[in-house]
C-alpha cells in the first residue's frame, strides 16, 4: 500500500506541468490516477515489481520535465494551483509513459471512502505544500495581462441580452460550471429556467416547473447535469438538465421552509440545505435521506451556505447576522459545529462565499459575506476549522434585501483582485480588494429593482445580473466580443 502511495505522490508533484492550460484536466488525471493505484494495490502481490514501476517512473518523469523545484521556477511561481475537484462529462486520455498510452474515462462519482483518501492520503502534502511567493510589485503579472488595470479588465460596457421569463424577483443566477453559454436562474414565481446566451441569439432552453412556491435557490452538480433547487414550499428538487425534468422531491424533515443549498464540493451524492427553523442538513442525494449526525441549529434562519474548496468546511448564515463554521466528514456526512462568529448582531447574512485565492501573488483563503448593514465585508480564513477575522469592508446599500455578492472567478495577472456584488440602489459592484482608498473600479446601471444576485461565466466574457422584478441582464466585456 506504501508503494502506490507513493506512486501517487510523485504524479501529484509533477501534475503542475500538465496541460499548463487545462487545470480542469490535471486535476481529473490526479484523481483518475488515485482510483487506478487504489484498486490495483488490492489485489496486487508482488511488492517488488511496483517499486521497480515506481523507480522508472520517477526517471521518466524527471528526463521529460525536470525537476519539480517549485521554489526554483519563476515560471511555477507565477501559475495558479487551484485544486478544486471538478467532475466532467468528457473522457481522460492519460500521459504517455514509455510508449504505451491508454484512454481512461473518468467516473462521475467517487467513492466516499476513496475521497476521504484522496484529500487526508498523498495528496495532502500537495495540499499543504504547493505555495506561491508574494511578490508586491507584481512585474511579471503585469507584463502577462499586458499593461491592463483591474478597471479596464472588467470594463463591462455593454448588454448581450435581458431575459424577462420570470413573473416574480430572481433570487439567484449563476453559469453553468466550466461553461461560458448556459446560465440559469430561480424565481418566487416558483420556476427556475435554463438559458443558451451564446452563440446568439440568446435563447431560453427550458423552465423547471414543479415547485408549488417561490424558489430560493439553486446550485448546478459540477458535470452540469443536474440542478439542485429548494424552495419555500418545504421541498428540494433535482432536475435533469438535459430532459427538463424532475429526478426526485425531497422533503424537509420538519416541514419547514428551505432558504439555501450547497453540493459537497469533493462528492456531489452529499449536498447541504439550510431552512427556516435554524437547521443545516446533510442530505443524500440517492436516498433522499438525511445523514446519521448530519444535523446541526444555529440562531435564526439560515439565509447562506458556502464550502471551501476541500469540501471539508461549510459555512453557514444566519437571520440574526451570525456565521457559524462546521466540519464535515466526507466520507459519513456528519456535521460538527466549530466556530461562531458575528458579522452583525440582529442583521441578516444574506450570501456567503468562500475563495482560496485572491490572486496569483499570493495564497489568501477568504470569505466574502453580504450582510444587511448597508456594506459587503471581506473575511480571512484564518484556522483549519474556519475561523475568520475581517479584513476590509466595501460600501454597498442593503439594509432589508436578500443581497448576494462573488469572487471573480479568474485570478488576475495583474495587481488586485476583484468581488462583484448586487445593490439596493440597482447598481452592480465591482470592487478591488486590494486598493485601501475608492475600492470601486466599476458599477454598471442598468436594472430597475434591487439587484439580487450577480454570476461570471468561466471565462469573465459575459456577467449576469438578476433584480426583484424578474429581469436577468448579460453583460458583454469590453474587448471581449469577438470571443462570444
Amino acid at each position: 500500500m506504501a508503494v502506490w502511495q507513493q506512486v501517487l505522490a510523485l504524479d501529484a508533484k509533477f501534475n503542475a506541468y500538465r496541460s499548463p492550460n487545462n487545470p480542469q484536466f490535471r486535476t481529473l488525471y490526479i484523481r483518475r490516477r488515485s482510483q487506478l493505484l487504489r484498486e490495483h494495490a488490492k489485489v496486487e502481490k508482488d511488492g517488488n515489481s511496483r517499486k521497480e514501476y515506481l523507480h522508472t517512473r520517477a526517471q521518466l518523469l524527471n528526463s521529460r520535465y525536470g525537476s519539480p523545484a517549485f521554489s526554483d521556477q519563476g515560471s511555477i511561481k507565477s501559475r495558479s494551483y487551484s485544486l478544486r475537484s471538478r467532475n466532467t462529462e468528457q473522457s481522460l486520455e492519460s500521459m504517455a509513459v514509455g510508449g504505451d498510452s491508454r484512454k481512461y474515462h473518468h467516473r462521475r462519482h467517487m467513492s466516499t471512502s476513496s475521497l476521504k483518501y484522496l484529500y487526508e492520503g498523498p495528496m495532502k502534502h500537495v495540499y499543504d505544500s504547493i505555495t506561491v511567493v508574494p511578490t508586491v510589485a507584481a512585474e511579471a503579472s503585469r507584463a502577462m495581462a499586458g499593461g491592463k488595470t483591474l478597471s479596464e479588465n472588467y470594463a463591462f460596457t455593454g448588454m448581450h441580452h435581458i431575459f424577462d421569463q420570470h413573473s416574480a424577483a430572481v433570487t439567484s443566477v449563476k453559469f453553468a460550471n466550466d461553461d461560458k453559454s448556459r446560465v440559469a436562474c430561480c424565481s418566487l414565481d416558483g420556476t427556475l429556467s435554463i438559458c443558451q446566451v451564446i452563440p446568439p441569439p440568446a435563447t431560453v432552453i427550458c423552465m423547471l416547473k414543479g415547485h408549488k412556491a417561490g424558489v430560493t435557490d439553486f446550485v448546478w452538480s459540477l458535470s452540469n447535469d443536474v440542478i439542485l433547487s429548494v424552495s419555500e414550499d418545504s421541498t428540494a428538487r433535482l432536475w435533469d438538465v438535459a430532459a427538463g425534468s424532475c429526478l426526485r422531491v425531497i422533503e424537509d424533515s420538519v416541514g419547514a421552509e428551505l432558504l439555501c443549498c450547497a453540493f459537497q464540493p469533493l462528492n456531489n451524492n452529499m449536498f447541504v440545505t439550510g431552512n427556516s427553523r435554524s437547521q443545516v442538513q446533510v442530505m443524500n442525494m440517492s436516498t433522499g435521506k438525511m445523514y446519521k449526525g448530519g444535523s446541526s441549529k444555529v440562531t435564526g434562519r439560515v439565509n447562506a451556505l458556502t464550502f471551501d474548496a476541500s469540501g471539508r468546511i461549510l459555512w453557514a448564515g444566519d437571520e440574526r447576522g451570525s456565521v457559524f463554521s462546521f466540519m464535515v466528514d466526507v466520507a459519513t456526512g456528519k456535521l460538527t459545529k466549530t466556530r461562531r462568529m458575528t458579522v452583525s448582531d440582529g442583521h441578516p447574512v444574506t450570501s456567503l462565499s468562500a475563495r482560496a485565492w485572491i490572486s496569483r501573488e499570493a495564497r489568501d483563503p477568504c470569505l466574502l459575506v453580504n450582510c444587511c448593514i448597508n456594506c459587503l465585508s471581506l473575511y480571512r480564513i484564518t484556522s483549519d476549522d474556519g475561523a475568520l477575522q475581517l479584513k476590509k469592508t466595501f460600501p454597498v446599500k442593503q439594509r432589508s434585501a436578500f443581497v448576494k455578492s462573488t469572487f471573480c472567478p479568474l485570478m488576475s495577472f495583474r495587481q488586485g483582485a476583484c468581488v462583484i456584488s448586487g445593490s439596493e440602489d440597482m447598481c452592480v459592484y465591482f470592487f478591488d480588494v486590494t486598493k485601501e482608498a475608492k475600492p470601486c473600479v466599476n458599477k454598471l446601471l442598468g436594472h430597475s429593482a434591487v439587484v439580487t444576485d450577480v454570476a461570471f461565466n468561466c471565462d469573465e466574457s459575459l456577467l449576469a445580473s438578476c433584480d426583484a422584478n424578474g429581469m436577468v441582464i448579460i453583460w458583454k466585456r469590453e474587448g471581449k466580443q469577438g470571443n462570444l
